[in-house]
């Protein structure tokens, strides 16, 4: 069972495990409700750091460094899932408050066990299986229309850790390549759509978001549009699974929920994530509370926010281009700010890469193809120097 959210009033301080994007953004909100925040990560300029009160800086694998963020704060949540589970399961037996909890972690980080839970509660997933042989591949293979995705069980994101296996010859490549890293085997999805859900649970509540369509490359994130142009049944298995899956965790927190709807408007689960995603991303402008907000009201056992949209949004996310590699500067700006209701966020990383995401911007409108217009010509002169354009023009 999990541990009871006690009410923390500001300027009680909030622990993040995690100086990425995410964090800042959780900061911001934080700070602007009056907390203060703690965070935890090896870098001492992490994008997080940069806009809270204390760093501890520490391996996400040090459980002195664990108890050090946990001594100076309130409560904790973490901005992504690669951490040792086992440790956080410490913290909290040692009475801290952690959320989502570690037991929520460890069911979510490791691909595999996932699946297993969503199976086992009824939800549709693509047909999967943990590959130990590659004669076992190479059976899932030929079982699956000579098409798979394989998948390393922990530590991949962002399409990290995947391979689409599409010809014969590449089994045993594939299969060697992962050179004893544990493996599963998932069908690939000829999916019409990629679409996603935030959810905000409480003690007392659970609030659901307007539905993304989203947009990859390379398995990461291009754009999302909001809402989703789906169908309402499409649209309402969505919130059905959604709302299952966050009561079947009997879990606290902000939890995304990804899909594929094949053309046959059939929906499959792909991947949960307990935190805040790139795709509500737009809420910040778009609804009338963030998921950034959102979850610190979780946190603290406040009254969860409405999730209503003020009007449609599209966000794009603004990726590194092939060239860029470390220190890099900005041009264009200005491109972004003449467009009327489009909003800038720049996270402060002060090296680049390709596809690295460094900012987003969101532009509202009345409608999703306005939206959408404004956001594209926003995107259409930004630069990152030195290097060339900026690659998030779909």
């Amino acid at each position: 069972m999990i541990r009871e959210c006690k009410k923390v009033y500001p300027p009680a301080t909030i622990g993040i495990i995690g100086g990425g994007q995410l964090g800042r953004m959780l900061s911001f909100e934080a700070k602007r409700m009056g907390y203060r925040v703690a965070v935890l990560d090896p870098n001492m300029d992490a994008p997080a750091v940069q806009v809270s009160d204390y760093h501890v800086q520490g391996s996400y694998h040090d459980l002195e460094a664990f108890r050090k963020l946990a001594s100076m704060s309130d409560v904790l949540t973490y901005e992504f899932e690669h951490l040792n589970a086992d440790l956080l399961l410490i913290l909290e037996k040692e009475g801290h408050a952690l959320f989502p909890s570690a037991n929520t972690l460890k069911t979510i980080q490791n691909k595999f066990e996932q699946k297993n839970f969503l199976t086992k509660i009824g939800i549709a997933v693509p047909d999967y299986k943990m590959i130990r042989t590659c004669s076992e591949l190479e059976s899932f293979y030929a079982t699956h229309n000579n098409r798979a995705v394989v998948k390393t069980c922990t530590g991949g994101y962002d399409g990290k850790g995947n391979y689409i296996l599409d010809e014969q010859s590449a089994l045993r490549e594939c299969y060697e390549y992962y050179n004893g890293i544990d493996i599963m085997a998932e069908e690939y999805v000829d999916f019409e759509k990629e679409v996603s859900i935030v959810v905000a649970k409480s003690a007392s509540e659970t609030i659901l978001y307007p539905i993304s369509e989203n947009t990859h490359k390379k398995s990461i994130l291009i754009k999302s549009l909001i809402p989703a142009d789906i169908s309402e049944a499409v649209r309402d298995s969505v919130c059905t699974m959604a709302t299952r899956i966050v009561d079947a965790l009997n879990d606290y927190g902000i939890f995304c929920i990804e899909f594929f709807v094949n053309r046959d408007s059939g929906v499959f689960v792909n991947e949960i994530a307990p935190r805040p995603h790139n795709t509500g991303h737009y809420s910040i402008e778009a609804c009338i509370t963030s998921q950034f907000e959102q979850l610190i009201r979780v946190l603290c056992a406040m009254p969860l926010g409405s999730s209503e949209m003020r009007m449609p949004a599209a966000m794009y996310n603004i990726l590194g281009h092939e060239e860029l590699e470390g220190e890099y500067v900005t041009r264009g700006i200005e491109e972004v700010l003449a467009v009327r209701d489009c909003h800038f966020h720049l996270y402060g990383k002060g090296v680049g890469g390709y596809l690295k995401k460094l900012g987003h911007i969101t532009a509202l409108d009345s409608d999703i193809r306005h939206a959408n217009e404004k956001a594209k010509k926003a995107v259409k002169n930004f630069e990152i120097k030195s290097g060339g354009l900026i690659n998030a023009k779909t």
